[in-house]
């Protein structure tokens, strides 16, 4: 008996003197301080302004911090209340509004666009992209439906790529003065599709078109529309196209990293007053805390803050891959990138993750499996996937349950 005690006694004393690291979420403080430290590290090399993180998992805030400058030139730190310009961040809170009047039934998905705005039943589909807007076209093969618009498959592109038509695209779309959101999708059907709708997958404009059916389905602005249905019943108080004036001095600066390796302001700042385009494609503003709060409802199916915006059967239809392999080595929902196999993504994650990003920079997914939202903000120009891959890596690896 006096051996066992003996025994005891030595085994208690080594475990306290193992250490023991907090976790929250089941996030390990220790794992998590490399993600802290990567950006830092970018902070400190002058590769990013500054961040705001924040990370959600099996119903507790994990992760809640803030780094850096919201303005290098200004040496003004970051908080974590920062207003920033989420820009393609934009698209998933559309597509919500638009699935939420799928289930009012206005509409069927497999409904062709034509039936609803004029100008879809004559569209053409380019020869050579190279060519551009004046190229030879054959006409299309079977109409754009609506599905097609909610899944990148339409055919029309975003104005992003290197070819003539792509650059018409932009020119069209983002350089030519619109007044509203109609106009700009009316400059996009100028244009002739990319390829036959349902035969690929091309990063496009279709959400302005979501905008346009979500205003003639509600009889309200889209801005109207998405304050009323999405932001007031979730509490998202700091989203919205507009920019109030109290709120001005937490808008986060856009800057870019120039041919000398340094980081500055951008020249041009992404308009914050004023709009009127009420865009599908992008032109929120929003909070980290706001974004969360959207992306804790479609973690829980479609209800959060006691507000149910859409059934759990239409969360898995949204989060289901609807493209096959035309999505690279994922899958694209309705509104949202998808994790779809694991070796084929190469990097840690679950099958069912969902996801998107905005262009200056701001990140966000959604693991049902692991119960868990992250996200990461910055403002910096042109968009990187670096930052996304990093931040998924230092997110999973911090797992710790």
């Amino acid at each position: 008996m006096k051996n066992s005690r003996h025994y005891f006694i030595i085994g208690l004393l080594v475990l306290l003197t193992i250490p023991v690291f907090a976790q929250k979420g089941g996030l390990s403080e220790e794992r998590l301080a490399r993600y802290e430290n990567f950006l830092k590290t970018e902070i400190d090399e002058n590769r990013i302004p500054g961040a705001v993180s924040l990370i959600y998992r099996k119903g507790e805030i994990a992760h809640d911090e803030v780094y850096g400058l919201n303005n290098v030139e200004e040496k003004s730190k970051m908080t974590k209340d920062q207003l920033f310009y989420i820009q393609s961040m934009t698209k998933p809170i559309i597509s919500v509004a638009f699935m939420m009047l799928y289930e009012e039934g206005h509409f069927f998905l497999t409904d062709p666009v034509s039936k609803y705005l004029p100008g879809f039943d004559s569209l053409r589909v380019i020869r050579d992209p190279n060519d551009g807007v004046m190229g030879e076209t054959d006409p299309i093969e079977t109409p754009i439906n609506m599905i097609h618009l909610l899944s990148h498959t339409a055919g029309f592109s975003h104005g992003l790529g290197g070819n003539q038509l792509e650059q018409d695209y932009n020119k069209a779309m983002y350089q030519r003065e619109h007044g509203d959101i109609q106009s700009r999708m009316n400059a996009m059907l100028e244009m002739p599709l990319l390829g036959q709708p349902g035969e690929q997958w091309a990063y496009s404009g279709s959400p302005d078109v979501l905008s346009v059916l979500i205003e003639q389905f509600s009889g309200m602005s889209t801005a109207d529309f998405i304050q009323q249905r999405i932001f007031d019943p979730l509490g998202m108080d700091d989203t919205g196209y507009n920019v109030a004036d109290d709120d001005l001095e937490r808008v986060v600066t856009l800057h870019f990293v120039d041919e000398n390796g340094e980081l500055k302001v951008a020249g041009y700042q992404p308009p914050n007053q004023g709009v009127t385009i009420n865009s599908g494609v992008n032109g929120l503003w929003s909070t980290a805390q706001d974004y969360l709060t959207f992306s804790r409802m479609m973690l829980n199916e479609g209800e959060s803050n006691g507000q149910r915006l859409l059934s759990r059967k239409t969360v898995e239809l949204m989060t289901t891959n609807h493209v096959g392999d035309l999505f690279g080595d994922g899958g694209f929902g309705l509104g949202f990138g998808l994790v779809t196999d694991l070796a084929k993504n190469k990097a840690s994650g679950s099958v069912g993750q969902f996801f998107w990003g905005g262009a200056f920079c701001t990140y966000f997914f959604i693991d049902p499996e692991e119960e868990m939202v992250a996200i990461m903000m910055t403002q910096l120009n042109p968009y990187s996937n670096y930052y996304s891959n990093k931040f998924r890596q230092f997110v999973y690896q911090a797992i710790a349950d």
